[in-house]
């Protein structure tokens, strides 16, 4: 029995229960999470559709095989967008004579999903960026020149061509103005629900700079965000 009792921790070592004050205070913290998930959430969502409804597709907008959100961002279809292509897409594309793509996703990627544009005879550019997240302006600068000293069209995408794709794109049309700001926002919703983060980062953008949202902007958009990315992540 002495043996026994010596192999168990003193009382003073064993973990205590969560006070009532405590599981109050993580039950608050819980709710208060919940209710911000939800209302800027849905409240993104409810951008989306609103401005789907009553946004046209951009002159030149066709489907094509393998490339989800596939439409042109200029008006001279010098720029495209869309999501990740398939190989069946990267083949498509260079049939089209597109013949860079500029890659945002900071994800790890297969060889066969690194070897995709390759294989179709186009090039690639990566611009890593992460999920829900902004471009830097070196980088915003850098698509510039990569679109500028092309031979032919460029396609920019991340994973679902929505978010950071949509930031890239609203960078493009707010710096060369062919939009406003305001504008290329509602454009980026009618594809799909970018980030707070990303929407603020659209907002905020204008002809001679494209800087990344503050702080306490990326907190709350990361925090709306985190289980998406997590289920995405899955």
């Amino acid at each position: 029995m002495a043996a026994l009792s010596a192999t168990l921790p003193s009382p003073a070592l064993r973990p205590r229960p969560l006070s009532r004050r405590a599981l109050r205070i993580l039950l608050f913290v819980v709710i208060g999470y919940l209710a911000l998930w939800a209302t800027g959430a849905l409240g993104i969502l409810g951008l989306s559709y609103m401005a789907r409804e009553g946004t046209p597709a951009p002159a030149g907008t066709r489907t094509v095989q393998g490339v989800h959100h596939f439409q042109p961002v200029d008006a001279e279809g010098r720029l495209w967008r869309g999501a990740a292509p398939s190989p069946a897409g990267y083949q498509a594309l260079a049939g089209m004579g597109i013949t860079t793509v500029v890659d945002l996703r900071a994800e790890d990627l297969s060889k066969s999903q690194l070897a995709g544009p390759g294989n179709a005879g186009l090039n690639v550019v990566h611009l890593p960026i992460r999920d829900g997240q902004t471009p830097k302006p070196e980088q915003v600068q850098r698509f510039f020149d990569i679109v500028a000293k092309s031979t032919g069209p460029v396609f920019v995408h991340c994973g679902a061509g929505v978010g950071r794709t949509g930031a890239m794109a609203a960078a493009y049309l707010v710096q060369t103005g062919e939009q406003s700001s305001s504008s290329a926002v509602r454009r980026n919703l009618a594809v799909g629900p970018p980030s707070i983060e990303q929407i603020y980062y659209g907002l905020n953008l204008s002809p001679s700079k494209a800087e990344q949202p503050p702080l306490p902007v990326v907190v709350v958009s990361r925090l709306v965000d985190a289980p998406r990315r997590i289920w995405s992540s899955l």
